[in-house]
């Protein structure tokens, strides 16, 4: 199963209307290629727009890519880990994150609720974002990491695969090629 195969085209996505304001700039061939550079970096930014605390987080991870030259769908598929059911156990893991870094006292119970939170937000912030950016960086840079491990793999494995296989056509090619006895 090819993660190309599951992804829209980019000529499905030009005649999308509400994406006609982007004009050319998306749709650039750089950023659909899937290479070793474009689909590290493409989980870099994905997983670290996943972790901000903002409402479409999808706009900075699509401008991230723009300026760094990766692959959008990749980077906007891993945006989409953080949705409505995972959203509040991320981001009480990185308001605890930050609150601890900071060494202020836990000011939200585990029971989060959205009025506890619009109440409490101008005392939650800091360590919200502090612990969202870091999580981000961290989790980011581990996806980067493992993507670029797991493509050295592949590309090694097909590699000592496609050597293994040649010898056998080198020799079943001198056989032919013999006069006969």
């Amino acid at each position: 199963m090819k993660l190309r195969d599951h992804l829209p085209s980019r000529e499905a996505l030009r005649k999308i209307r509400s994406l006609r304001f982007l004009g050319g700039m998306l749709f650039q061939p750089n950023l659909w290629h899937f290479n070793r550079y474009s689909v590290s970096v493409a989980a870099f930014v994905g997983v670290f727009c996943c972790f901000l605390p903002i409402p479409f987080q999808m706009v900075p991870c699509v401008l991230m890519c723009v300026w760094l030259r990766c692959n959008v769908p990749v980077s906007v598929a891993l945006v989409w880990v953080s949705n409505p059911i995972t959203m509040p156990p991320m981001f009480y893991f990185t308001y605890r994150l930050g609150a601890m870094i900071l060494g202020e006292p836990e000011r939200i119970d585990a029971k989060l609720s959205l009025t506890t939170i619009s109440q409490q937000i101008y005392l939650i912030w800091q360590p919200l974002f502090l612990g969202s950016i870091l999580a981000g960086l961290c989790l980011g840079s581990l996806a980067f990491v493992t993507v670029r491990l797991y493509w050295r793999w592949k590309v090694s494995r097909y590699w000592a695969q496609r050597k293994a296989r040649k010898p056998r056509v080198l020799k079943a090619t001198r056989t032919e090629e013999s006069p006969p006895v």
